[in-house]
């Protein structure tokens, strides 16, 4: 094991419909959606959730609600074991809310304008090492290797967005520094296929992956989610919260209480189309998340 440091009728005038279209035409590029019930979940799968425990590794846990819809096979998870802070919901009312939630997120996700096309280069490595909040485009698949700084501090409440064509994967002890973020950050990890993190990951940020999302041997995700849309979200033995500033499993990482750097509570405002969703209120300055290597497993 790694040891680890502080880391919203009337008709209204013309003017001021016009000055709200120009407000979100600005806004889209950089306003991630908010992931609506499914910010309860920790873990959320479309077919199932397996964990394979090998001692005498510390089993899985995970703070939040776990679920699985349409399918609702959940294997080697139990609650008040491995699952605290939340509820196990197979293929309930809950669990199919969520997953509807999440893929309104993802496709939304999906349809920003992007900043950077990052297409053919590796984060993490030199000169790629350090970001600031923006929408950072793979057209196909995206590796992450070593250590990725994502740095909050241009903008404390604005949102790192990954959208990635295929897969992702991540070196074995990889891992994500954030840094400078507030209640209103939010890191969104938008994948076309799979998502696999590699033995002894640190992960940050929400994973939503069209299939599905492995985590191998002691990698984890304290602060953030694991969602597989279509498929399964495979376990071993990893950490995952959807909210670190209540359980961070004894790492003293935060979140800024953003909840899993996922824009932090969002109260619904009415909107008369789903594309409001790109105004999810943003808001607040707060703590800062750094990781810092761990010496010893």
């Amino acid at each position: 094991m790694h040891t680890t440091l502080i880391r919203h009728f009337r008709p209204v005038p013309k003017t001021i419909a016009l000055a709200a279209v120009i407000a979100l035409t600005a806004l889209s590029a950089q306003a991630a959606p908010a992931l609506g019930s499914a910010q309860t979940f920790a873990v959320l799968a479309g077919t199932t959730v397996t964990d394979a425990h090998s001692a005498p590794n510390l089993p899985t846990q995970i703070f939040g609600d776990l679920g699985t819809s349409p399918g609702a096979s959940i294997t080697g998870l139990t609650s008040g074991v491995n699952v605290n802070g939340g509820t196990v919901h197979a293929n309930d009312p809950v669990a199919q809310t969520a997953l509807t939630d999440a893929t309104t997120a993802y496709n939304a996700l999906s349809g920003l304008a992007f900043d950077t096309n990052l297409t053919g280069q590796v984060l993490g490595s030199p000169g790629l090492a350090t970001l600031t909040p923006g929408v950072y485009r793979f057209d196909t698949s995206a590796q992450l290797t070593g250590t990725l700084v994502l740095d909050f501090l241009s903008n404390p409440g604005g949102n790192f967005v990954f959208q990635i064509g295929s897969t992702l994967t991540t070196a074995s002890d990889s891992f994500i520094s954030v840094l400078n973020a507030s209640a209103g950050s939010g890191i969104y990890w938008q994948i076309g296929s799979s998502a696999t993190l590699g033995t002894g990951t640190d992960f940050a940020g929400n994973l939503l992956a069209l299939t599905s999302v492995t985590l191998d041997g002691g990698a984890q995700i304290v602060c953030g989610r694991a969602i597989g849309l279509s498929g399964a979200v495979t376990l071993a033995d990893n950490l995952v919260s959807n909210d670190c500033s209540a359980q961070a499993f004894g790492t003293g990482l935060g979140d800024g209480g953003s909840l899993g750097f996922s824009g932090g509570p969002v109260t619904p405002v009415p909107e008369p189309a789903t594309s409001m969703l790109f105004l999810a209120g943003l808001a607040g300055l707060g703590a800062t998340r750094l990781k810092a290597w761990r010496h010893t497993r």
